[in-house]
């Protein structure tokens, strides 16, 4: 298997909103986010995966020194080996595919979040710099798109952890802000033990309230000239937003389920957001 087709089946496997929002693309930018999303499916694998943190470091600093080896032109993992041909057509920052690894990293050592502020360090990390990686790949003329890029990569990571919240919690972490659990007079023994209330319904609207505003934050600063260029991330943005509208219309009902959509319903979408931008 060459690293291409390793990347593509990394891609295809985990039917995420990511494959269907790149199938219609051109080759040279498919193989790229292909590349760019089994990067970071890799090290998030590293982390969800493996039970020892110990190891979970020690496998993440051996992908520290794998992206230094894909700049110095001698990578050795099919991933870096697919991403090489990325870095000679698009610009990926050193730095940007370090600093997911450092986003991955942050859940090794961090299980709670005092307020929103210390949680967007994380979304920003391990979404927003994806958003903006992914935009120089899909292309743009107008450095506005790479603002819009940040948002809807934290709207994306915002709508993860709302429709995770239980999932998560099983897991040990719980991304919901303390300070706004504390506000909405919500306990972790509440999530944990799945126990819906008209306070969690109403701490979880707060929650989808913030996402929308980041969407139409994010859809507001995407400039005119680039929406055909961009339309790869909009296709992601009308399955992401789609699913957060299930998780209102099933009444938040995420602490003992998981919302998604079905892989023909995410095509249907993609297909019609394609046409229609």
């Amino acid at each position: 298997m060459n690293p291409d087709d390793y990347c593509q089946q990394k891609a295809a496997a985990s039917g995420s909103s990511f494959y269907y929002s790149f199938l219609f693309l051109e080759p040279v930018r498919r193989q790229a986010i292909a590349a760019l999303y089994a990067f970071c499916r890799e090290v998030d694998d590293v982390v969800d995966e493996c039970p020892d943190p110990n190891l979970a470091q020690t496998k993440l600093a051996w992908w520290r020194t794998e992206v230094a080896a894909l700049f110095a032109a001698r990578p050795s993992h099919p991933v870096t080996q697919a991403l090489a041909k990325s870095l000679e057509r698009f610009s990926l920052p050193q730095e940007q595919l370090l600093e997911i690894i450092d986003g991955m990293e942050m859940d090794l050592h961090q299980a709670r979040y005092a307020d929103f502020k210390a949680l967007h360090l994380y979304c920003y990390r391990v979404a927003s710099v994806v958003g903006l990686l992914a935009a120089e790949i899909f292309g743009y003329t107008d450095r506005r798109t790479l603002k819009y890029a940040h948002d809807l990569g934290l709207a994306f990571q915002l709508t993860n952890i709302i429709r995770d919240v239980g999932e998560d919690a099983r897991r040990g972490r719980i991304y919901l802000p303390q300070d706004e659990l504390a506000r909405f007079t919500v306990s972790e023994t509440d999530l944990l033990q799945a126990r819906y209330s008209e306070n969690f319904q109403c701490l979880m609207e707060f929650q989808i309230e913030r996402a929308q505003q980041l969407y139409d934050q994010a859809f507001a600063q995407l400039p005119a000239a680039d929406r055909k260029s961009q339309r790869a991330g909009l296709i992601m943005a009308a399955i992401y937003r789609t699913t957060l509208n299930e998780i209102v219309r099933d009444g938040c009902r995420v602490l003992d389920q998981r919302v998604s959509l079905t892989p023909l319903r995410k095509i249907w979408l993609a297909g019609k957001t394609w046409l229609q931008n």
